[in-house]
């Protein structure tokens, strides 16, 4: 099997296409190779891991509130806890914990909804009282929730290392790594797919996997194919060293109602954040002012990083659907579904669905099934003319704009 060479040409043909080197491209490409469909390709427009890949937070969970999340999630966290074992490096995946806190009897219910879902499909994951969340997170200010879920498999990988371990995988399974080159069009023949048109010349092919995280609606544009799947300025800061951020006194917490998660971070706290009220679109600058609002309410949680200072902040482009949940299925042109040709989004959760969205992905496109999700209502044919889903959105994702 040819050893994985970062390119400046392509070849000539392939039996399968797979466009965008994050942390979906990457992973569905190295199923793809095991699948033994023959020579896969992955075409990257930059380096591999150097959009959103390289810039998420990390965290890993199944607390999702739908099937098709949980799923996703426990798919992935087996995937990451797993890959030691299986690839020989790994992701550098923590079993943390993760509680999801209540404030308001509400909350409460949909949460004790949720945990039965979730109890209903395998996860290990429980209701705690207010003593007990006070008891299990030393850190936090006591007395501030009603409650909350906690999933303890729940945990976080290091996105940097994630990007090595894919490299790595790659490099094993012989993918063809095509960097600094750029998707350009699709080649359709008879409504199926013939090729792929890139910047350093034409690749003829009969299956293609569009990726792209917050640049997917640009790839599909270049390939006729309408995917409503946005960008939004997410935002991260890194704490300075303190002891009550020790891991054994830190478990991760989403505090859904202000859309902010923390977990540890090398003898500091790592907490992120994203602003529902911004536009969509590209961008990479940080927001001190909305960090300033944000910073608030994590003092009055945990009230140490209102003492400490910052080691480090920045902001990444995050990709989001409108329903806040996954695109798995074929991808659709101006004159219907184009055979052999699909698209994988992981809705905002890239890190934390990647592996089962990649699995899902390559499953479609070696075998058309796949035992990983049920997909039947995750394709773009849930959306209308406008981008509107017909589908009821995941409840437990962070606030994207509507």
């Amino acid at each position: 099997m040819p050893a994985l060479l970062a390119m400046t040409t392509v070849p000539g043909t392939a039996d399968v296409v797979v466009v965008g080197g994050g942390t979906i491209g990457a992973w569905a490409a190295w199923f793809l190779a095991r699948s033994s469909l023959g020579e896969v390709v992955l075409l990257e427009r930059d380096t591999l891991g150097q959009g959103a890949s390289s810039r998420a937070a990390g965290m890993v969970r199944a607390q999702g509130g739908t099937e098709a999340a949980i799923r996703l999630g426990m798919f992935s966290r087996r995937f990451y806890a797993d890959q030691r074992a299986l690839l020989g490096i790994d992701s550098g995946f923590v079993p943390q914990g993760y509680f999801m806190p209540c404030f308001t009897d509400p909350e409460v219910e949909h949460a004790r909804q949720r945990i039965a879902l979730q109890q209903s499909l395998g996860l290990d994951v429980r209701w705690v009282e207010p003593a007990e969340l006070d008891e299990l997170n030393p850190s936090m200010a006591p007395g501030q929730t009603l409650g909350a879920s906690y999933a303890p498999g729940d945990g976080y990988v290091d996105p940097p290392r994630n990007v090595l371990a894919y490299t790595a995988a790659l490099f094993g399974a012989g993918v063809r790594v095509c960097e600094r080159t750029t998707f350009t069009g699709l080649l359709v023949e008879g409504g199926h797919v013939a090729g792929v048109r890139t910047s350093a010349g034409d690749v003829a092919t009969s299956r293609v996997v569009l990726t792209g995280g917050p640049t997917l609606a640009a790839v599909g544009a270049a390939a006729g194919v309408r995917i409503p799947s946005h960008g939004a300025r997410h935002q991260v800061v890194v704490t300075e060293a303190h002891p009550d951020f020790s891991p054994d006194r830190l478990p991760m917490v989403f505090d859904l109602r202000a859309g902010i998660y923390w977990r540890p971070c090398e003898g500091g706290v790592l907490w992120g954040m994203s602003n529902p009220e911004e536009e969509p679109g590209e961008a990479t600058e940080f927001d001190t002012a909305y960090f300033e609002r944000m910073r608030q309410r994590m003092a009055t949680l945990l009230p140490t990083t209102g003492k400490v200072g910052l080691r480090k902040t920045w902001a990444a482009t995050i990709d989001y659907t409108p329903d806040h949940l996954p695109i798995l299925g074929p991808a659709i042109g101006a004159d219907g579904p184009i055979e052999g040709a699909f698209v994988a989004a992981a809705g905002g959760h890239g890190m934390m669905w990647g592996p089962g969205v990649a699995k899902a992905i390559a499953d479609l496109t070696a075998s058309g099934e796949t035992d990983v999700v049920d997909v039947t209502d995750l394709g773009l044919d849930r959306f209308d003319e406008h981008g509107r889903s017909r589908l009821d959105p995941d409840p437990i994702s962070l606030p994207f704009p509507e």
